[in-house]
């Protein structure tokens, strides 16, 4: 059996009862960093066998671990915070375990997304979670067009040294929008600060410390003005005998405005 256990974002105490059982009973433990994980087994009193699981040999590892998990081993998955699997290494040993009739079982936890939605003010019926955010100026900038008018709030990871730069790209596209930067949570230094992206992008003009979670609030309401009479030049293009996808991002390109919703717009 292949248990994927959540573990702590920060503080130690926030683990389930639950998740310390399956760490104690399970055969080895896969984790991505072993030092890491080994602090919080012996903060809780718990010995057993690691093995490292990560981004640079979660392929090998699947393949090295899976004829164990189908001889009726019982394998323990974690990584540093949170839940595997999102964000982190950990889909493709549950895909290939669940392909191959391995029994999968999730025990959840604490979450830095649940968290961070919650402790912004922003939650509501629904969230878009977009992951870690993209490192250049022109993938950033399409992200924050693509949510300019997403009525809902949007949750994000950034590394703390990326942080400044990130923030000052949104408050360039969309000064005033409502934005919260969760700084360390659960942990002893905590911090959400909420104001606009202008006042966060001057409040964070240095790297901080710790773990980044963003939450931009909802965006404004309605369509850019120019959005439809550039949809019209793709449904113009594409009826001339572009191919839509191509028309899309010519007049994406040209405009500045979001490729999907050109296309959509233009069917």
């Amino acid at each position: 059996m292949l248990a994927v256990c959540a573990t702590p974002i920060g503080n130690l105490e926030d683990v389930t009862l639950r998740v310390l059982r399956e760490l104690a009973e399970a055969d080895l433990i896969l984790c991505e960093d072993t030092r890491h994980t080994r602090r919080l087994l012996v903060r809780h009193g718990i010995r057993a066998h690691l093995r490292s699981y990560h981004e640079h040999n979660e392929a090998a590892r699947t393949a090295e671990l899976l004829p164990r998990l189908q001889a009726g081993e019982r394998i323990a998955l974690v990584s540093d915070a949170g839940l595997p699997g999102i964000s982190d290494p950990g889909a493709r040993l549950v895909t290939a375990a669940l392909e191959a009739g391995v029994a999968v079982t999730v025990l959840p936890g604490a979450s830095a997304v649940d968290t961070a939605l919650v402790a912004s003010g922003f939650a509501g019926e629904r969230y878009q979670f977009v992951g870690f955010l993209p490192r250049s100026e022109q993938a950033l900038r399409r992200v924050w067009e693509e949510f300019a008018h997403w009525p809902w709030p949007v949750v994000a990871f950034e590394s703390p040294r990326r942080l400044p730069a990130t923030l000052r790209s949104l408050a360039a596209v969309d000064p005033e929008r409502p934005l919260a930067v969760c700084r360390e949570l659960t942990k002893r230094y905590e911090q959400v600060a909420r104001a606009s992206a202008r006042e966060l992008a001057a409040q964070f003009a240095e790297p901080p410390r710790g773990e980044i979670t963003l939450v931009l609030g909802p965006g404004s309401e309605g369509e850019p003005a120019d959005i439809a009479s550039a949809a019209e030049a793709v449904a113009e293009l594409a009826a001339a005998g572009v191919a839509r996808s191509r028309a899309a991002a010519v007049v994406a390109r040209l405009t500045g405005l979001p490729r999907k919703r050109l296309y959509d717009h233009s069917l």
